[in-house]
């Protein structure tokens, strides 16, 4: 039995779609189709339902499924206990939201890279409900995004959630301390509606019985900071995001008499049984954003 043959029919199997399963293994789809079709023949059983349009698994697919998860599996053990320990050039998808991307990510991928120097990276960077679908449809192996991905065969871990403030030019906002009602009369910057620093903000607003005067959507950190830096207004902002940015000496965290809800992040990863690479760069990810959230804070230019 020809094991590609079985990992084809595992993907196809986990993705739902013979085409998403292509994509996966770099295959074209009459490619896929050819090598469920050779797997069917070989057993003498009909792996897929093919009657409707719909995605479905027959019985006898069903219970081969379990088996080609544990062959994998063995060949992986295989491989791992009679290869010569030498590291492998690996592709990974990652996608992240930006406040991830401009806060310890780059950092991460850094040590990662000198850690596993085979591994090939492919990295996307959007909002947390494209990536959510892209982690679901299979096009990505490793998610950071606001929320966890909810999808058969795809496994989530809460990291550390991101300490949020706001941020004023520094000639412009004086005041060692502002009132909430004072920002609300302010020009307020905070990501695309609907995302959840939006959504928080409003709601703190509206928690206090007040309205703010205008909240601006902008979906880039780099266009809120350089909007702030040339006095646009007020941006509520991950942290440790700003700190990173070159040429934050215009911005000014300012201190607000209102708790603000810190943004939380979850990693959610596809699994594969034919290797452990997407395990040990999830465990490399946690590491080190515990490790970071646990070190000692860093002052930040500009505050009083």
């Amino acid at each position: 039995m020809n094991l590609r043959f079985v990992e084809a029919f595992y993907w196809v199997a986990s993705l739902k779609s013979i085409s998403r399963a292509a994509d996966k293994l770099f295959l074209t789809q009459s490619a896929m189709s050819s090598r469920i079709s050779t797997l069917e023949d070989e057993l003498g059983v009909l792996l897929l339902d093919r009657r409707d349009k719909q995605f479905k698994l027959t019985a006898a697919g069903a219970r081969f499924l379990v088996y080609a998860h544990k062959l994998l599996e063995l060949q992986r053990e295989v491989k791992a206990e009679m290869g010569s320990g030498a590291p492998l050039a690996v592709s990974m998808r990652i996608g992240a939201i930006e406040s991830v991307l401009h806060s310890w990510l780059i950092p991460w991928l850094e040590k990662l890279r000198s850690d596993q120097p085979g591994l090939e990276l492919e990295l996307t960077v959007e909002t947390t409900p494209i990536l959510i679908d892209q982690i679901q449809r299979g096009t990505l192996d490793l998610v950071f995004a606001v929320l966890p991905a909810s999808a058969d065969g795809v496994r989530n871990h809460a990291l550390p959630p991101m300490e949020m403030a706001f941020v004023g030019h520094p000639a412009l906002h004086k005041k060692r301390k502002y009132r909430l009602d004072e920002l609300a009369e302010m020009e307020l910057l905070t990501f695309q509606k609907g995302s959840q620093p939006h959504v928080t903000l409003l709601d703190l607003f509206r928690q206090h019985k007040m309205e703010p005067k205008r909240v601006h959507a902008i979906s880039s950190i780099s266009a809120m900071v350089q909007l702030v830096q040339g006095g646009f207004g007020v941006a509520l902002l991950p942290r440790v995001a700003v700190q990173r940015l070159t040429g934050f000496a215009s911005l000014k965290l300012l201190s607000c008499d209102a708790r603000l809800q810190s943004l939380p992040i979850h990693a959610s990863y596809r699994t594969a049984p034919t290797s452990q690479t997407v395990e040990t760069v999830v465990k490399s990810a946690i590491a080190f954003v515990e490790g970071a959230s646990n070190a000692p804070k860093r002052g930040f230019k500009g505050k009083p």
